[in-house]
């Protein structure tokens, strides 16, 4: 591949993000900020394949996108200047400082401040989530719609409401003051767990692990945990995806194949993110009384262990399931209700979420993984294919393929 096209797509897929937040918050504006960036992407497409990569991708590009910003605008306020004089105003005040002598804040402050601002209370939760990881995730549309379990074209429709709202309300880009923040804070951790898993177990394209959206994830929970110390369940989520993403090295092969938990080498593991895991996981525990966040990280410390007690993970999954029973909790506790109690207990446990997760291929990769160890292989093979044809990840689709081929060869 050019070089020059090359960094120009490490760019896009390493620092939208925090180019996007920075721009957002000099203009007011997410569209806008997104068609200067596109603008500025286009400008590099012309001209560092005849000059050269600059020393600094990302700057270039903020830098640029930021000139173009500020362009749009002026352009605006001038044409909204004329509009006015038009209707007969002959002293008009744009209620605008100059973008250009806003001083650029931090990075990790700017992506916050841009979350906090997608999780307004005037957006509803599902638009908050779905705009943040748009934004700050830089999930696609499709990778969002698929999180949501809705087609594309309902989801890129909620995103250009969310977006306006925010232009139109005039809502700011800013972390609130304190008394704000236990509102809005269970849409911000939710959401910024939604990045870290699309991240952790990609739901397309080839690679199972995308490093830079869980580690985008993880700088924002510490951010998080800096401004709200008291906040357990800040805490309990900056554990959890310590815990788990500590295992990223082992998770595929050389191949890029899925490797399961405990088939891991634990030698691959990263032990030094395991003890901060479970050093942040120590002090959530005696902040406050576990909440979902907290109860998870309780479960990926059991995993970190290396010899997971089942029964014991089926007792957390149980307080879980008692203050937060969503499908897909219930889906895990039947997946450990199986492993502590063998796989006719987990069958038992799954069937009662068939409907609700019939177009979830977890639901019939566990299934599939449960007939097969009662001995029912065709009603097994019959799971992996459903699963498969629901699947978006290429790793995972070869998993699935590989465990039909085990059960032929059995």
């Amino acid at each position: 591949m050019d070089p020059s096209r090359e960094a120009i797509e490490r760019v896009f897929r390493e620092s939208y993000s925090m180019v996007l937040a920075s721009i957002s918050r000099m203009s007011r504006d997410i569209d806008l900020a997104e068609e200067a960036i596109q603008d500025a992407l286009v400008q590099a497409l012309k001209e560092w394949p005849a000059r050269g990569v600059p020393d600094n991708p990302p700057a270039w590009i903020s830098t640029v996108a930021r000139r173009r910003a500020i362009d749009r605008i002026r352009r605006r306020d001038n044409l909204a200047r004329k509009h006015l004089v038009l209707a007969g105003y002959r002293q008009i005040e744009i209620d605008q400082a100059d973008p250009e002598l806003e001083p650029p804040p931090t990075v990790s402050d700017d992506r916050l401040e841009l979350i906090f601002a997608c999780c307004h209370p005037a957006l509803s939760i599902d638009k908050q989530v779905a705009l943040t990881l748009r934004t700050v995730g830089g999930l696609t549309t499709s990778e969002i719609a698929s999180a949501f379990l809705v087609s594309e074209a309902t989801m890129a429709q909620r995103l250009v409401r969310a977006k306006t709202k925010i232009r139109d309300a005039g809502i700011p880009f800013k972390v609130p003051e304190p008394h704000e923040l236990t509102n809005r804070l269970p849409a911000v951790l939710s959401t910024v767990y939604l990045i870290f898993n699309e991240g952790y177990f990609s739901s397309g394209g080839t690679d199972l692990v995308r490093d830079d959206l869980a580690g985008a994830a993880i700088e924002l929970a510490e951010v998080m945990a800096e401004l709200m110390p008291d906040e357990s369940e800040v805490f309990g989520l900056l554990a959890l995806m310590l815990l788990q993403h500590s295992r990223r090295d082992a998770r595929v092969n050389s191949n890029g194949d899925i490797v399961l938990l405990k088939d891991q080498d634990r030698s691959l593991w990263d032990e030094d993110m395991i003890e901060k895991g479970l050093r942040v996981l120590r002090a959530a525990r005696a902040t406050a009384k576990p909440g979902p966040y907290l109860i998870q990280a309780e479960i990926a410390a059991e995993h970190s262990s290396g010899h997971p007690n089942w029964p014991r993970i089926v007792r957390w999954y149980d307080a879980l399931a008692a203050i937060y029973e969503a499908p897909v909790v219930l889906l895990n506790r039947a997946v450990a209700i199986g492993e502590a109690y063998g796989c006719l207990e987990g069958l038992a446990a799954l069937q009662p979420l068939t409907d609700a997760l019939d177009e979830y291929h977890a639901f019939h990769t566990a299934r599939a993984h449960f007939l097969a160890e009662c001995g029912d292989d065709d009603q097994a093979r019959i799971a992996y294919e459903r699963a498969i044809g629901l699947v978006g990840n290429d790793a995972e689709r070869r998993f699935l393929e590989g465990r039909i081929a085990d059960l032929s060869v059995l």
